[in-house]
């Protein structure tokens, strides 16, 4: 096979698996060309580039899917390849086909093979063919009602309906008996017609408690084929992964081996060429001892790809892009072993706490403190797409970036995995960073007893509220003071805010709450109110806290660690603190979890004109909610102006003296940005 070089590569994609993708093209000397819309002008992927090309407007339809706009892009630049990442046009086989039409290197496989697994009926007969093993079902071509009803009475229920065409979870629903058979069929096909154009469906047994694994493999052009090793996908989300590991646990040498040869036959099967992966449903449920069912094949890099370069040691990336110049693969199948154990957690802008409502707004700071947490870099790598100071918009996936962790063996692996999320610290938008916390850190995760339903079974306890201990709001107050202490605008002790008095003991109140209780008057029950004292700078404070005193010490480390001692008991945490007009947020976090308490500033009640000024304008991103006076009117200092929405939680504006509001510059439901003038205000000579 003649080989194809190429010196420059554009990057179909945008985020971090373009980051991702210019990182390996960098180090193997291959110069990176991004595209991007309107709305990545300023994206982190454009600015890595070696040259960035605009494609488009934000939306993806007019930019990363406009294939002619890409391969323009490509050949303005002189890129002789195009890498699709995953998403967008990464498994559109027309998109190949025009590649090759326009003297372009796709790095990915032939147009063949990406049709033969677009249709999942057609993929399941050839996987048939192969011997691959499928889940009893039925993928025929004649879809009247009558005849799915019947297979579907034939299979037994509970059975899966499945959009033929389909992906991502559309088109697709249980129906746990015959009686709901027709109605979901109908809802599936409407789904398919609406996502995909195309209303043909496929019927499988549902297996109740299957874990979802999948197979990497790799082809060559000189018939080389090798896997490399499985990862468990299982922790899922409306069908889609959010924590994956490698190796899967509980697997045997045989059974690995039994799945890895027939993903290796699934490729051969379409003439498949590159990275590629081979998802397969694997039952230990009711006494099965690991019968393993073909569900799909994903024709492109995934993006859990990275545990399995953690175990293998490979380049996955390089491997493509040798692959895609002629070039035989690295490694034979004999060479390939597995070290340790890995971990991917998914990072979305997205509140799990509003049935995963995808989130935007500005970063306002992203950043991994490895330092702080004792982590070792060569065990923790973050791909991501985004910066501090970043827009996260809301025309695309929501997901942010992907922590990955290595250990030794999976307990390892999954310890370093909740110090690395702790040490986490995302900002400004709203992420589903505590929820991987939860589920890394819940007993049933860290038993392995993981199926696709892990969440729906589990929903009690990961969705469960808050409990806060004495503990909790004894190191919330300590931050507190410590950062009062740091406070110091001189050395003046009349400007000292930490409770330090001349020749008397030190003493200062803290008020704490649950952030969702922020709104609360200072005599709820909500307010927690922490109570200090000390003799002098060097002694420990002795904090009372309801019926309780504590003796207590703070102590900074690296990065934002800080040792918490309490009664003599001292422990490691990350303790961060989030400035909110005159109140903050304190967010405690260590391997177990995270702690998050408002802080409301008793001491800085009234600070004059500077916190006249900081009422009139936005906190942070957010919605204007109502505005209670009319512009013009005369008010008094402290009369409640507007009311505005963020973070969940609503923030009442008053005035900072007598005047009159001049102007609003927003109404109710507009969105405003952290900073933005919310009115102009005129005092009262």
């Amino acid at each position: 096979m003649s080989q194809t070089r190429f010196d420059k590569v554009l990057i179909a994609n945008r985020g971090e698996i373009a980051c991702r993708v210019m990182r390996t093209a960098r180090r193997l000397g291959i110069a990176s060309v991004a595209v991007y819309s309107d709305a990545d002008a300023h994206a982190l992927h454009v600015r890595e580039a070696d040259e960035s090309v605009r494609i488009g407007p934000a939306a993806a339809r007019d930019s990363y899917l406009d294939m002619d706009a890409v391969l323009e892009a490509a050949h303005r630049t002189g890129a002789g390849a195009i890498h699709p990442g995953y998403g967008f046009l990464s498994e559109n086989a027309a998109f190949v086909e025009a590649c090759a039409r326009t003297g372009v290197t796709f790095i990915g496989p032939p147009a063949a093979a990406i049709s033969a697994m677009g249709d999942k009926s057609a993929a399941k007969a050839r996987m048939q063919h192969a011997g691959v093993p499928l889940v009893p079902g039925y993928h025929g071509d004649d879809q009247s009602d009558e005849v799915l009803k019947a297979e579907a009475d034939k299979i037994g229920y509970p059975v899966l309906l499945k959009a033929s065409a389909g992906g991502g979870g559309k088109g697709m629903r249980v129906v746990e008996s015959a009686a709901g058979f027709q109605a979901a069929l109908d809802g599936c096909r409407r789904e398919s017609q609406a996502a995909f154009g195309d209303q043909r469906m496929l019927i499988e047994k549902y297996l109740t408690r299957p874990r979802h694994v999948e197979v990497q493999v790799f082809c060559d052009t000189h018939d080389n084929g090798v896997y490399l090793f499985e990862r468990d996908c299982s922790v899922q989300r409306r069908h889609q992964k959010v924590l994956e590991e490698a190796p899967a646990p509980g697997m045997t040498a045989e059974l690995r081996q039994a799945m890895g040869e027939a993903a290796v036959r699934a490729a051969k099967e379409i003439g498949y060429v590159g990275a590629g992966t081979v998802e397969f449903l694997l039952d230990f449920s009711q006494g099965h001892d690991g019968s393993f069912y073909f569900m799909e094949m994903n024709t492109r890099l995934q993006v859990e790809h990275p545990v399995t370069e953690m175990i293998t040691g490979q380049d996955l990336v390089e491997w493509q892009l040798r692959v895609a110049m002629g070039e035989p693969l690295p490694c034979t199948q004999e060479e390939l072993t597995i070290t340790g154990h890995s971990f991917e957690a998914r990072l979305y802008a997205e509140d799990p706490e509003q049935d995963f409502l995808p989130a935007t707004g500005t970063l306002e700071r992203f950043a991994l403190d490895l330092e702080g947490a004792g982590l070792d870099p060569t065990r923790v790598r973050l791909d991501s797409g985004v910066e501090s100071g970043d827009v996260v918009s809301m025309h695309y996936d929501p997901m942010l970036a992907k922590l990955i962790v290595h250990g030794d063996d999976r307990a390892q692996a999954l310890a370093t995995l909740n110090r690395a999320l702790a040490a986490l610290d995302v900002r400004g938008v709203v992420t589903n960073r505590n929820f991987l916390q939860r589920l890394a850190s819940h007993p049933a995760f860290q038993a392995a007893e993981v199926d696709t339903r892990f969440i729906d079974h589990h929903q009690e306890v990961l969705f469960a509220a808050h409990e806060y201990r004495t503990e909790d709001y004894a190191a919330a107050a300590l931050v507190a003071l410590d950062q009062l202490g740091r406070e110091r605008e001189s050395a003046s002790p009349w400007d000292r805010h930490d409770g330090f008095r001349l020749n008397a003991v030190h003493r200062i109140r803290v008020a704490l709450c649950d952030p969702a209780h922020a709104q609360n008057e200072d005599d709820s029950p909500a307010i927690v109110t922490v109570e200090g004292h000390r003799e002098s700078d060097q002694d420990p404070w002795k904090l009372r806290i309801g019926d309780k005193t504590l003796s207590a010490e703070l102590q900074r480390l690296t990065g934002d660690a800080v040792a918490i001692t309490l009664d003599g008991h001292r422990r490691r945490i990350q303790a961060r603190l989030v400035r909110h007009r005159e109140s903050n947020i304190i967010v405690l976090a260590d391997a177990h979890g995270e702690t998050r308490l408002f802080w409301r500033r008793l001491d800085a009640v009234d600070h004059g004109h500077h916190e006249a000024e900081s009422t009139l304008t936005a906190p942070m991103h957010g919605t204007v909610v109502a505005l209670l006076v009319e512009a013009g009117n005369p008010v008094e200092k402290g009369m409640p102006l507007m009311v505005m929405e963020a973070m969940k939680m609503e923030h009442t504006l008053t005035a900072p003296t007598d005047g009159h509001v001049a102007n609003f510059h927003f109404q109710a439901g507009d969105t405003v940005g952290q900073g933005d003038v919310l009115l102009e205000f005129a005092a009262d000579e």
